[in-house]
């Protein structure tokens, strides 16, 4: 039996919450970014309200526990370990009504090196209940846009969990090419890559959609797998560092049902306990 006092100490010890490992300055930054509606920190949302800096900063500061004061501009920056427990609660009835639904569930991670693991351990058990763990468009190949270049990308599913592995090399003009010189163009892919895009998400639901199945009941993931996903309508419960205010906005605003506060670059093993604490809330612990 996990009891919420555990749960909390081991946030605070491995630096999941308590005083994190993201400094003032990257948080407040971001914020910024937020406000100018910087697309790579929007992780796919388009908000209804203003969401100025201050806005987000308050909101953080209810939301996250990162410090309210304005004036805080440098240093150590916190997580309430209060409120992460209190939001892995409410993923628990997320997990629990999709359980008792039978329902069918999406996963993905744009932290694949650190949270792969949570997602996977939930998706296991929903599939152990009898629920649909979807693994749509896999594998899929598409051009990932940022700001100053675009890399040609794989959604893949491991564990059955969305991953997204980069290329070395990138296609030749299209039409120009036969299969094989467009294989070899591409090159070698890469171990799964931290992302914040919404694009895999959208791959992945568009292709249920064009396959004409039912879209999931709740996707689990994080940065623009949550948002994404509930950007689009469909429930959404994401796990967001105190530098990720796309996910809380989502949550205020009613798109993401749970944004759960907690230090998203941590060991892989770290998180285990937190799964664990899910899965027996929800009535589902094996």
């Amino acid at each position: 039996m996990i009891k919420a006092e555990e749960l909390y100490d081991h946030l605070v010890e491995h630096r999941i919450a308590g005083r994190v490992a993201t400094p003032r300055e990257n948080n407040l930054g971001k914020y910024a970014r937020f406000g100018r509606r910087d697309p790579d920190v929007l992780f796919g949302l388009d908000p209804e309200g203003e969401w100025t800096a201050a806005d987000v900063l308050a909101l953080m500061a209810r939301r996250c526990g990162v410090s309210p004061d304005p004036e805080h501009r440098y240093g150590q920056d916190t997580i309430d370990p209060r409120l992460t427990v209190e939001a892995l609660d409410r993923v628990a009835l997320a997990v629990a009504r999709t359980a008792a639904n039978r329902g069918s569930v999406l996963l993905g991670t744009g932290h694949p090196q650190h949270l792969a693991g949570f997602h996977s351990a939930l998706g296991e058990a929903l599939r152990a209940a009898g629920c649909a763990v979807l693994t749509p468009a896999h594998p899929s190949h598409f051009p990932m846009h940022h700001a100053q270049e675009v890399e040609y990308c794989a959604l893949e599913f491991r564990q059955r969990v969305g991953v997204v592995r980069v290329y070395e090399g990138a296609p030749p003009a299209a039409g120009t090419a036969s299969a094989e010189e467009v294989a070899a163009a591409l090159g070698a892919l890469s171990e799964p890559v931290h992302t914040h895009s919404p694009q895999p998400v959208r791959i992945a639901l568009a292709a249920l959609a064009e396959a004409g199945e039912a879209l999931p009941d709740l996707v689990i993931g994080d940065h623009g797998w949550a948002c994404g996903a509930g950007r689009l309508g469909v429930p959404a419960v994401g796990l967001a560092d105190s530098n990720d205010p796309a996910v809380f906005v989502g949550e205020a605003e009613g798109e993401v049902e749970v944004a759960v506060p907690l230090d998203d670059g941590v060991r892989r093993d770290c998180y285990e306990l937190l799964s664990a604490y899910v899965l027996q809330q929800a009535g589902m612990s094996q």
